[in-house]
């Protein structure tokens, strides 16, 4: 990186702070640090929404899923607009009428403080969990430019969102949120009209689409029904609808975001025009990775994209081997630039015999490479058994690196950098206001002046940062697709809560000790599930709910009635 490319990046994430903490900056009690005093407009309440999902994750890991495994990833979104829908209907009216801080004081009016206390634990875990991954992310790109280790990279980004969160809470994140969405969306607009540039002279979009398709990457549609497919029409239609209504109805660093809204009306516009464009703006970004793909396909890639093992593997008696391997590839990738001029002259000839014969010398050289890459990673794991083996969350960024101009690449990891803030900092004031408001307050009978509530808020928020931090450390142990993981994490646990919801909803007949011990029993079925693998991990949201009503149905049939809260 360059002089200008500092410029832009510390210009960027210090302007987005100061903005963020100069328009909030007045939090005298946890209304204003929690529900920034529920005076947002509904484009803020969109904005904010879109921003906290999406986290570094979806820039950095989203391409890169492209990249590997082609956009079938969209299909996960497909369930969303409905979701919106049913949330602008039953929830969000809900939550307003009962003026609650969390999605969880519902379940203690409806049910007991046992159900309000196990839920929120529930989501503790989940988002905790969660938030570890969001911190590793941008760690990622401190940990490659400046070869640091990743405990401290984790350690920079996690306590630099704390410290704009314990000084404006809700209502500097949703502010800091605006701003971050207005420079990503030009920012991916701007890179993936340079990734197209800087495609062979002869190769347009439509051609690049075209030879893509040949390669299996623009898989937008899969309409086979496979309970193990994790990416098909109805996986994403049926699973991801109730994970999406789960995330957006319960999770409180998205119901959190929503009840900072003037009225309902408010809040049901901001998450209708969530759901309009998100599913617009995630094919975008994967199709950035499907160009990146085809980009790499005239240029040489990196053998593997993470260079900061590879630099490491340099170092030890693997290094030979290495070299050797690199050796090989780059004969292969010359091999496979060949087949893609003879696939593309097939395509624009329409000899669809030959485009096919030039297909099929494309995919066995992708065949060589991954056989290539796979001992890559095996001589890592060796070398350095704590290293991170897969490189799929380094892809886009190698490629910023490598080839964008100078000022740009400032300006995007500003934007990676920025996105993560926004997400992270709305995961850690939900954490705290989850733990305040559902555990603490709740367990504690002690009377506290507003000044005592806030302070002791800030300091949950600090605790919870650190938990996370320690969180993002073991994340390279994972060695998945960051923006996989974080949703296997969240259908651990998305489909027993929204479950508990939908019987508080809809089913007055089951009372609290019914649908306590029927939670529990769920959740543990739904770990097993997943487990044993025996569905793909969207369709645990929807099985999730289903056995919450099935357990608690069947208890409450075996005990005596409470009496109707």
């Amino acid at each position: 990186m360059t002089w200008l490319d500092w410029l832009f990046l510390i210009g960027t994430l210090s302007f987005i702070i100061l903005y963020g903490i100069l328009n909030s900056r007045k939090n005298k009690n946890i209304e204003g640090y929690f529900l920034g005093n529920k005076s947002l407009p509904w484009y803020h309440i969109g904005l904010s929404v879109m921003a906290t999902q999406a986290s570094a994750i979806t820039f950095l890991s989203a391409p890169g899923q492209a990249f590997t495994d082609g956009m079938r990833f969209v299909q996960f979104y497909f369930g969303l607009p409905l979701a919106m829908v049913v949330l602008s209907i039953t929830f969000i009216p809900i939550f307003h009428r009962l003026k609650v801080y969390t999605a969880y004081e519902y379940l203690e009016s409806r049910f007991d403080g046992r159900v309000r206390v196990f839920t929120a634990i529930l989501f503790l875990i989940q988002r905790g969990l969660s938030t570890g991954i969001s911190i590793y992310a941008p760690s990622i790109i401190l940990s490659t430019i400046f070869s640091w280790d990743i405990f401290y990279t984790n350690a920079v980004m996690g306590l630099l969102v704390l410290t704009y969160t314990l000084i404006g809470g809700t209502k500097a994140i949703s502010y800091t949120h605006i701003q971050q969405m207005l420079i990503v969306t030009g920012a991916m607009i701007f890179a993936a009209v340079l990734v197209v540039q800087m495609l062979p002279p002869d190769i347009g979009l439509g051609d690049a689409m075209r030879l893509a398709g040949k390669a299996g990457k623009v898989n937008v549609i899969d309409l086979k029904f496979d309970l193990r497919e994790k990416y098909n029409v109805w996986s994403g239609i049926l699973g991801g609808f109730f994970l999406q209504l789960s995330y957006f109805g319960t999770d409180q660093s998205q119901v959190g975001r929503y009840l900072t809204a003037k009225s309902i009306t408010e809040s049901r516009l901001g998450l209708l025009f969530n759901g309009l464009v998100k599913i617009p703006m995630q094919f975008g970004i994967l199709l950035i990775g499907v160009l990146v793909y085809v980009f790499y396909q005239f240029n040489t890639a990196p053998l593997f994209f993470n260079q900061v093992e590879t630099d490491k593997l340099l170092k030890t008696e693997y290094a030979g081997e290495f070299r050797q391997l690199e050796s090989d590839y780059k004969i292969l990738a010359e091999q496979k630039k060949a087949a893609m001029y003879e696939l593309h002259e097939n395509l624009q000839n329409g000899n669809e015999e030959g485009a096919n014969s030039a297909a099929d010398k494309v995919f066995s050289a992708e065949t060589a490479y991954k056989s290539i890459k796979k001992k890559v990673s095996e001589m890592i794991g060796k070398s350095n058994p704590g290293g991170d083996t897969g490189d799929v969350n380094y892809i886009f960024l190698r490629f910023i690196l490598d080839h964008l101009p100078h000022g740009l690449i400032g300006l995007l990891i500003a934007v990676i950098f920025s996105a993560s803030m926004g997400s992270v900092a709305s995961a850690y004031n939900s954490l705290a206001a989850t733990t305040v408001i559902d555990v603490f307050k709740k367990t504690s009978k002690k009377n506290r002046t507003d000044v005592q509530e806030l302070l002791i808020s800030k300091y949950i928020t600090i605790f919870w940062a650190l938990f996370c931090i320690v969180v993002a450390y073991y994340a390279n142990k994972l060695g998945s697709s960051m923006i996989e993981l974080v949703n296997v994490l969240g259908s651990w646990f998305y489909g027993v809560i929204l479950g508990i919801f939908l019987v508080a909803f809809y089913n007055k007949s089951i009372q609290g000790k019914a649908v306590f011990f029927g939670a529990i029993l769920a959740e543990i079925m739904v770990i097993v599930i997943w487990k044993l693998d025996l569905v793909a991990y969207l369709w645990l949201n929807p099985i999730g709910v289903a056995l919450v009503f099935i357990f608690a149905g069947l208890i409450q049939a075996f005990i005596p009635k409470e009496n109707a809260r």
